[in-house]
């Protein structure tokens, strides 16, 4: 059995991926046939079409404006969580300090 060569990771601006689903939800084509025209991924582009489907409330889940509050929000508390803990080692270390 052949094993395929993995493809570099490529990314696509935001404005490509919503004109790749016009594309998809105006030609009449396939999801399939629109992947193989542009070289692309049917698994990517069907996580394009889900979102933007998500996006105009045609589908549950969380917006792309929801997912990127939600990412810089994680990013925000694993930042605060740090900053505790270095907080709390320095009253450690002052709390021994002035008691010598």
């Amino acid at each position: 059995m052949e094993q395929r060569e993995r493809r570099a990771r490529r990314e696509f601006s935001e404005e490509f991926k919503a004109r790749t689903v016009e594309l998809i939800e105006t030609s009449g084509k396939s999801i399939a046939q629109v992947c193989r025209e542009l070289d692309l991924t049917e698994t990517a582009v069907r996580r394009w079409v889900l979102q933007a489907r998500i996006d105009h409330g045609q589908a549950p889940g969380l917006t792309s404006d929801e997912r990127a509050e939600l990412a810089r929000l994680r990013r925000e508390n694993k930042v605060l969580r740090e900053e505790r803990e270095i907080l709390k080692k320095a009253a450690a270390f002052f709390a021994t300090e002035t008691t010598r």
